[in-house]
């Protein structure tokens, strides 16, 4: 028996067990899409940095805010089974949580002015804290295969941002 361990390009060890025989034969020694799906599920994934528009930690009641991200594909090389696996991982979607009781959900990422594709109008003001979840989805191949997806998404819950909603009074200024 050999220890079989799943490592992290880091060498950190995702699980570990004494399951699979010495030579590499067994039900144990093959890279299955269920094997790479657990590992993809252990890997540490980054949440998705919130950009609020405007910036301050400040906005308008009635007024569009706009929200974005900027989190891109990203690449991890975990050894599995003795094997090199190679994840191509990207965000397939978003969850953006307004800290009003609001949601929306996109494929994107949203984008900074003056393209407004995520907007949220707050209707009273008081302070809030809007976060975005970001839902991972991944490809995988080993030593150097063809590409195949990986079964089911990873979400990474994104940490709240304090906003304050205020109201504005308009004034006349003569010149």
């Amino acid at each position: 028996m050999t220890y079989t361990t799943f490592l992290t390009e880091s060498g950190a060890v995702l699980e570990g067990g004494d399951n699979c025989p010495a030579d590499g034969s067994g039900p144990g020694s093959a890279i299955t899409p269920g094997v790479v799906a657990a590992a993809f599920r252990r890997i540490p994934l980054p949440e998705a940095p919130l950009t609020i528009q405007p910036p301050n930690g400040r906005t308008l009641v009635n007024f569009e805010t706009n929200f974005y991200t900027e989190q891109g594909e990203l690449h991890r090389t975990v050894t599995l089974l003795g094997r090199q696996v190679e994840l191509r991982i990207w965000p397939a979607s978003f969850t953006w949580r307004f800290g009003d009781g609001q949601t929306l959900q996109s494929t994107e990422p949203g984008a900074a002015y003056p393209d407004l594709e995520i907007t949220h109008e707050y209707l009273r003001k008081g302070r809030v804290a809007p976060s975005v979840d970001t839902t991972y989805a991944a490809q995988f191949r080993v030593d150097g295969g063809p590409w195949r997806d990986v079964v089911g998404t990873v979400t990474i819950p994104g940490s709240p941002q304090a906003l304050r909603v205020v109201e504005a009074r308009p004034v006349l200024v003569g010149g």
